[in-house]
């Protein structure tokens, strides 16, 4: 036997080819592991559905959210990913909450034209206020369901499928007529758009820590495009939308994992998980949080729907033509808007959302008793600017307690299946009390003076369900 034949020993002291190999392989893994792309490199592929219905693989979920346990990385590299899911993420979610505004509402500011009340047939106040009713009955049968379909395929999905709706249901009035054309179609266009608003508060949660959400809920308020774009939105939402962190395609390895980890790092609870969906109900229901914010959020959406519904015939009954009223109920909405910033961005810098909401509340009953008690003082310029600058305030205070309302309820519910089933709940059952909410205004005899006592009434019982 030769020497090339024999194995020989290590001497003493030396380094094996497959200690150095081991070794290099471990110094790889620990780099990979606090880079946040090791698990996902494990990974092929990404994110696949057998249709267009089925969730997609929790697989790489997994990964992206194994990763989140063990990336560092510092507070410039945090900053820079939340830009980019802000550009991404905020931009196609403000556009489409923008369609979704003036979709639902327009129909307030067409009741001033004389054309579309003799099209429909409305010749009272009691038909206007049922056709403003009817919305929501679809609306508030649909909206935990629809939420549920949302959290099964993912946010894009569902924005292309109600989008695609909306849009359609909004086309129709073009081509509509009677009376009864026009409570079908608002029936349909209540359908929807179920889901949508307690769907994006629950969606940009997957996105957002709790300090930053109601910051980017603010944007509620920006207003006035047209229905057709709807449903171009629909497509470039089913495009361009991602529907969670770890299957998005705009962010790398290492951007997925510090996404994730800086929500985990938040206290939140992972993006897949938990309990099931009738756990979370069951969660939810028995929650004492979720009724005391269900019955905030409703006492102030009583006046926030009428008021929107009513903006232009309010301005109109000031004496301005129905042109003009439909220009004036710009400013309104600017300062409100204004406001919305200002409340969410304090808020979120505080933390605070229980003295913000009865910062807000206050504002708004303040307004809504200008209103009433000005409604009969005769039509002089000082009660047409007093009545008028009321209505600043109202729709401010009103407003501003959307985003504060909403976050606070992301915020306490968890894990994501609760939150889920949560926030649908407070805009679902919120929402049937909205179905009486046009009626608030029934009188139009006295300048709707009832209507706004009973609004400030109840805007002012929302601060009480805040003691817990």
């Amino acid at each position: 036997m030769t020497l090339d034949d024999q194995t020989l020993p290590s001497r003493p002291g030396s380094i094996r080819e497959e200690d150095v190999k081991l070794e290099e392989g471990h110094a790889v893994r620990e780099s990979a592991l606090s880079e946040g792309t090791f698990h996902q490199s494990q990974v092929v592929g990404k994110a696949i559905r057998k249709h267009f219905f089925c969730p997609p693989d929790a697989t790489l979920a997994d990964a992206v959210n194994r990763d989140a346990d063990n990336v560092e990385f510092t507070d410039a590299e945090e900053k820079a990913v939340r830009r980019k899911i802000d550009r991404r993420v905020l931009t196609l979610v403000v556009s489409s909450y923008i369609l979704n505004q003036f979709d639902r509402t327009n129909i307030g500011n067409a009741h001033v034209l004389k054309a579309f009340n003799d099209n429909f047939g409305i010749t009272n106040n009691n038909q206007w206020t049922l056709a403003l009713s009817i919305f929501y009955v679809g609306y508030c049968l649909l909206e935990m369901p629809a939420n549920v379909l949302q959290r099964y395929i993912g946010a894009n999905r569902f924005l292309f499928l109600s989008l695609t709706w909306w849009g359609l249901a909004s086309v129709s009035f073009v081509y509509a007529k009677g009376y009864g054309g026009l409570l079908a179609l608002r029936v349909l266009l209540g359908i929807g758009e179920a889901g949508y608003y307690a769907g994006m508060i629950y969606y940009l949660s997957f996105w957002y820590k709790r300090s930053e959400l109601a910051l980017r809920i603010r944007w509620q308020l920006l207003f006035l495009v047209e229905a057709i774009p709807t449903i171009f939105m629909a497509i470039v939402t089913l495009l361009f939308l991602p529907s969670f962190p770890f299957s998005s395609s705009f962010l790398t390895p290492r951007e997925k994992a510090i996404a994730q980890a800086r929500l985990n790092r938040d206290h939140r609870p992972k993006s897949h998980g938990g309990m099931t969906g009738w756990e979370g109900f069951k969660a939810v229901v028995n929650d004492i949080h979720a009724w005391l914010l269900m019955f905030m959020y409703a006492s102030f959406n009583v006046g926030a729907t009428s008021i929107v519904y009513f903006l232009p015939t309010l301005i109109n009954e000031l004496g301005f033509s129905p042109l003009a009223s439909q220009g004036l109920t710009v400013a309104p909405y600017v300062v409100g808007w204004l406001m919305v910033v200002f409340q969410a961005w304090h808020s979120d810098k505080t933390r605070d959302r229980g003295y913000h909401i009865m910062l807000s509340t206050a504002v708004s009953c303040i307004g809504y008793i200008v209103l009433a008690v000005l409604a009969t003082r005769g039509s002089g310029s000082n009660m047409i600017g007093g009545r008028y600058f009321a209505l600043f305030l109202v729709v401010g205070g009103n407003y501003s307690l959307f985003p504060l309302v909403m976050s606070w309820a992301a915020n306490v519910f968890s894990p994501t299946s609760k939150r889920g089933v949560g926030t649908a709940f407070i805009v679902s059952i919120s929402n049937c009390v909205s179905i009486a909410s046009p009626q608030v205004y029934f009188d139009a005899n006295d300048n709707y003076q009832k209507g706004h006592a009973i609004s400030a009434a109840l805007v002012v019982s929302s601060p009480p369900c805040q003691v817990r």
